[in-house]
């Protein structure tokens, strides 16, 4: 089974989310059921069917953020090797045809949020990244072409 890198901040809101999930959604979930249930014919009863929809949405969630933290392999940025690009570090990078610099932290996929400055490592960006050393040259294919990188630096 493959193990699932995330922060200690990423596995917390993953367990935050499953625990209202369980806790909340679902008992509000039933609740609707019931009521629905209680309105008599089920063959027509749009409440009925959308609280049941609901309840195949929240299961399938429920399941699966229960995989992904029992197969989580939680790595604590503060404790990665700043020597080169690895999981949980932050990099800066400047582009090497505009100059401009950007800040990333590279994280999970659960984690990723690009407005956040958070990548996924297994993104094409973030897939590049890993590994590298400071200095070298990061080049990613993307829709509007091949995008160069410098990392300048691993905080």
């Amino acid at each position: 089974m493959k193990q699932i890198p995330m922060t200690p901040e990423g596995y917390k809101t993953l367990k935050t989310e499953l625990d209202k999930l369980k806790s909340v959604e679902r008992p509000r979930n039933i609740e609707a059921i019931e009521e629905a249930r209680s309105h008599g014919d089920l063959t027509e009863n749009a409440e009925f069917d959308a609280a049941k929809d609901r309840q195949r949405f929240l299961e399938g969630r429920i399941n699966d953020l229960e995989f992904k933290l029992a197969n989580a392999d939680v790595i604590d940025p503060g404790k990665v090797s700043r020597d080169k690009a690895t999981f949980g570090c932050t990099v800066m990078l400047e582009n090497i045809d505009t100059g401009e610099e950007v800040t990333y932290q590279l994280v999970g996929p659960e984690e990723s949020n690009i407005e956040g400055g958070r990548i996924s490592v297994t993104s094409p960006l973030g897939a590049a990244i890993i590994g590298k050393t400071l200095g070298d040259e990061i080049v990613v294919q993307a829709p509007a072409g091949k995008r160069k990188y410098e990392l300048i630096d691993i905080l």
